[in-house]
């Protein structure tokens, strides 16, 4: 389908940088586990659980939208189960889900819930919109994976930052 011959290139380089990114973070878990105090490590694998989630949505997205042969149906297919899915797993975080104690309110809830649930449903959006018009479909769907990247960025930042300013106020009380 020559509709998605034109994103190959997109799909090749956001896909190198969500494994590379996975990668860079196991590495980091790695180094900081040894940090972590084990009160704080339910609330770190609460936080990184999703941030991993949206690097491994746009490397999952990437390589079924580079499947060779795709029928219009079939890429509508993949793209909308995979936004549906985000959307379902995001919004368990609109319910405050199992962990309320950690979360520290509105701002979590927006990073968490509301944001990748915007993205996920531009995917959704673009999946549909493919059958139509697939090059504003496709865009609709890489806007979305674009958002879950930076989402993610944000969210292993945010990460890093916590486990080493925790670790360092405990080696360091005042």
């Amino acid at each position: 389908m020559n509709e998605l011959a034109r994103w190959v290139n997109f799909y090749l380089l956001i896909s190198a940088a969500a494994a590379t990114l996975i990668g860079l973070l196991f590495v980091v878990i790695t180094l900081g586990a040894e940090r972590v105090v084990q009160d704080d490590a339910a609330k770190i694998r609460m936080y990184l659980t999703p941030t991993v989630l949206y690097f491994s949505t746009v490397l999952l997205l990437a390589a079924l939208l580079t499947f060779p042969n795709h029928t219009r149906f079939t890429a509508s297919l993949c793209i909308c189960l995979v936004g549906g899915a985000g959307l379902i797993y995001s919004g368990s975080f609109l319910k405050g889900r199992r962990h309320k104690k950690h979360y520290y309110g509105l701002q979590d809830r927006i990073v968490y819930a509301m944001l990748p649930s915007a993205a996920y449903g531009l995917h959704v959006i673009g999946g549909v919109l493919f059958f139509q018009d697939p090059q504003r479909g496709l865009t609709l769907v890489a806007a979305g994976m674009l958002s879950l990247l930076a989402l993610a960025i944000r969210n292993s930042w945010a990460i890093a930052v916590d486990v080493v300013s925790h670790s360092q106020r405990q080696q360091h009380p005042k």
